[in-house]
């Protein structure tokens, strides 16, 4: 898959208002933590939507490289997969320029 390919992977994958809202509410939770909104009951609970939905979402934003999974204990916490969304970031710009993309 080429950079253009994989960019229109990660735009697809953001076009869902429900996946931009675990997006959002994945950014707000600390990294590598196994506490918080993480995991698909909890965020099932917060988006006000069923945990299948929730684990549909998940699947899609997983195989864009937006988020990863980790066990702790008998559930599985997500969190935003940083390093993928820092080359996408690098893409990004590398494609549509650096007034397009404002880093943090």
């Amino acid at each position: 898959m080429d950079e253009i390919e994989e960019l229109s992977a990660v735009f697809k994958a953001l076009s869902d208002p429900t996946r931009l809202r675990l997006v959002r509410l994945l950014s707000e939770c600390a990294p590598g933590e196994c506490i918080g909104p993480l995991c698909v009951s909890a965020l099932a609970h917060q988006l006000g939507v069923t945990q299948s939905a929730v684990s549909q979402h998940l699947r899609v934003l997983r195989h864009a490289g937006l988020v990863k999974g980790v066990r702790c204990g008998q559930q599985v916490h997500y969190s935003l997969d940083r390093n993928r969304l820092g080359q996408h970031r690098a893409r990004l710009r590398e494609t549509l320029g650096e007034h397009f993309v404002v880093a943090r």
